[in-house]
């Protein structure tokens, strides 16, 4: 496929010939005629050229001029070539060459053979890492994938993968390398640094043909023997999320600011919580330094306890989702209460008590009054942390036979502690 064009190519085996079909539309535009047995299709969409390789013993590779639908070149390789691959930024083309054992070297700019390497046995599979300069061909009957320096053309490690080793895919920001075993129903995943098989995945039946997608370090497998796809997700590397806190312990209604810090990461956000109860939704993560991030929340509304707040960092393409928690002690605020009584008009008597916690007023919260041993009323706080009420008749002489005193009291609650204060009136 050529994605900047929009154009599909197929090879049709039996037919001889290359279906060009428009991806917008989803129509054959044009059939070229090509060689016998047309299998392997690769694509330089920088230079407009097709390669196809023509699986007979004659052994050639039909280049197609992509502007114009028409062949260019016929190309001698090795005998039943299979798969193909080109390098775009060098302008190289590698060709299997199945039954030679053989991968073909072709310059791109002179259509010629430059170079033929010996691999192992029936080589089917092939895929370039343009930025490693690395060849990895599939030789099937040895169960090996052969490495090839693309600089030097020589086979520099030869690694063992599964049975019947078909299809290979290169994955180069993540340093990975997929092959579909045939044989064995499987996928071998190798590391491209160390050249080591690093798991092997269990497919359906009969694995040929896999393709890598760099963008979400997916692989899909073509699985010949029961017509289904398989999607294998790379495992992606697990930041470790912290949080921290500006204060703990704290008291109900001091502000207190967490930090997550994240890494490695490449960006991203995080979502604290407190419990179930969201605190600050996807906060961006700002860098520190290289892949260290962090993002803060800042909150007054955590109610006295032990609390677990939790930071979660959802992850994206290159980064596993990870979650960080702290326990944040809460007590009860103390409490401020000042009282005050004042005689009104009509021989009526004002009470007045203001409630605070940390300077600042309290509003909505019940404060009693009372003289003696007797309830006198409960009005709740304003906003600005008063409550007032207005005794008048019986209320004012039983004030009278307690010397002119009242208690105001605040009986506290989950956040907040108990105060109480007395006024006499003078």
């Amino acid at each position: 496929m050529d994605p900047a064009a929009g154009t599909v190519y197929v090879a049709n085996y039996g037919a001889g010939t290359v279906s060009v079909i428009d991806a917008a539309t989803n129509t054959v535009t044009a059939t070229i005629a090509v060689g016998s047995a047309p299998y392997g299709v690769a694509v330089d969409p920088a230079a407009g050229t097709v390669y196809v390789t023509n699986d007979d013993l004659a052994g050639t590779v039909s280049v197609i001029d992509a502007a114009t639908s028409a062949v260019t070149a016929t190309i001698a390789v090795g005998t039943y070539p299979l798969g193909v691959a080109v390098d775009p930024a060098a302008g190289t083309v590698y060709v299997t060459d199945l039954y030679s054992g053989t991968v073909s070297v072709i310059d791109a700019a002179t259509s010629a053979v430059t170079a033929t390497i010996g691999v192992g046995t029936f080589p089917e599979g092939v895929a370039v890492d343009p930025a490693a300069g690395t060849v990895y061909v599939a030789d099937t009957s040895a169960g090996t994938v052969s490495v090839i320096d693309a600089a030097t053309r020589a086979v520099t490690a030869t690694i063992a993968v599964g049975t019947s080793p078909d299809g290979v895919a290169v994955d180069p920001a993540a340093g990975t390398v997929y092959v579909a075993n045939a044989g064995k129903g499987t996928v071998s995943v190798i590391d491209a640094a160390t050249r080591a098989v690093t798991a092997t995945v269990g497919v359906r039946a009969d694995p040929i043909g896999v393709a890598a997608d760099p963008s979400t370090h997916t692989a899909y497998v073509a699985n010949y023997g029961n017509d289904t796809v398989s999607v294998i997700s790379a495992a992606r590397p697990a930041p470790v999320t912290t949080v921290t806190s500006s204060r703990n312990p704290s008291t109900s209604g001091q502000k207190v600011t967490f930090t997550a810090t994240v890494a490695p990461a490449g960006g991203g956000t995080i979502t604290f919580s407190n419990s179930s109860t969201a605190l600050c939704r996807a906060v961006p993560l700002t860098q520190v330094s290289g892949s260290k991030y962090h993002a803060t929340c800042a909150t007054r509304t955590l109610a006295a306890g032990r609390r677990m707040i939790t930071a979660v960092y959802p992850g994206d393409a290159s980064y596993a989702t990870s979650a960080g928690t702290l326990t944040q002690t809460i007590t009860r605020a103390p409490t401020a209460l000042t009282a005050s009584i004042r005689p009104s008009p009509h021989q009526a008597i004002t009470l007045t008590a203001t409630l605070t916690a940390s300077g600042r007023p309290l509003s909505g919260q019940p404060v009693s009054f009372s003289t003696g041993h007797t309830h006198l009323c409960t009005p709740h706080t304003s906003t600005r942390g008063v409550a007032a009420c207005v005794l008048t008749g019986p209320q004012t002489l039983l004030v009278e036979q307690d010397h002119d005193t009242i208690r105001a009291s605040y009986p506290g609650n989950t956040s907040y502690r108990p105060s109480s204060a007395t006024a006499t009136l003078s």
